[in-house]
C-alpha cells in the first residue's frame, strides 16, 4: 500500500525524490504519516515576476494515511516492500521513547517533530510542507508523551543515489522486482532501539 501511494506521488510530481520517513505510535491501528523529501527548486512568489528565479527548495509532502493495523510488522513490511522496489540500500527503523519524560536531551525533541513533518527552526511555520495530514499537530503532541516508531530510506529509483555507490542487486532503471525477500522483526519498545534492514548487494570485488 505504501508502495503504491509513493508512486503516485512520483508519477503526479515528476521530481527525484531524495527521502521517505513513516511515522506512527505505536498502538495498534494509529495513522501513519508519509514524509516524501524532495530534491529541486521552485520560483520565490515573493520576488516580481520579471526577476522570479527558481530559488525556494522543493518543500515536502506529508501524507497521513490510515491502515488497518495489528502489529508494528506490518508496517515494517510494507516499508521494506516500498524500499526494496525503489532499490534502497538499507531501511531503518526507529523506536523511541517521547521526548517529555524526564531527562530527555533537547535533540529527543528535535528528532520527534522531524519525524512528523516540524519544522526544527520554527514549529509555527508550515512552509517547508506540502501537508494532507489533518491529525499531525495531535500526533506530534502524543508521540511526545509516549513514544513513537519511525522507518526510513533513500530510494535510488526516481531519487539522487543512482551513483551513490554499487549495488548489484537492483535493475538499470534502480528498481527491484518484489516480493521483497527480508523478513520484519519484531520491535523491542524500550528507550531507543534502531534497527537496520540490509536490501542492497555487492557480489563483485571492490578494488581501492
Amino acid at each position: 500500500m505504501i508502495f503504491e501511494v509513493i508512486q503516485q506521488q512520483l508519477d503526479a510530481l515528476r521530481r527525484p525524490l531524495a527521502a521517505v520517513v513513516l511515522s506512527t505510535l505505536p498502538r495498534e491501528d494509529s495513522p501513519v504519516l508519509l514524509l516524501l523529501h524532495w530534491h529541486g527548486f521552485a520560483p520565490d512568489s515573493d520576488r516580481p515576476a520579471s526577476s522570479r528565479a527558481a530559488s525556494l527548495p522543493l518543500p515536502s509532502s506529508a501524507l497521513q494515511l490510515s491502515p488497518r493495523w495489528l502489529r508494528l510488522e506490518e508496517l515494517d513490511r510494507d516499508m521494506l516492500d516500498a524500499a526494496w522496489q525503489l532499490g534502497a540500500w538499507s531501511l531503518v527503523r526507529e523506536e523511541r521513547r517521547g521526548c517529555e519524560v524526564a531527562g530527555a536531551a533537547p535533540r529527543e525533541a528535535l528528532a520527534c517533530r522531524q519525524a512528523f513533518g516540524d519544522n526544527p527552526f520554527d514549529p509555527d511555520d508550515d512552509s517547508h510542507l506540502v501537508a494532507e495530514a489533518p491529525d499531525r499537530g495531535a500526533m506530534v503532541s502524543v508521540a511526545a508523551r509516549m513514544g513513537y516508531v519511525s522507518w526510513s530510506f533513500r530510494p535510488v529509483a526516481h531519487g539522487l543515489w543512482r551513483d551513490a555507490g554499487a549495488d548489484d542487486s537492483l535493475q538499470a532503471d534502480g528498481r527491484r522486482q518484489p516480493p521483497c525477500p527480508v523478513t520484519p522483526h519484531a520491535p523491542v519498545g524500550t528507550r531507543l532501539v534502531r534497527k537496520t534492514y540490509q536490501l542492497g548487494r555487492i557480489h563483485r570485488i571492490v578494488l581501492p
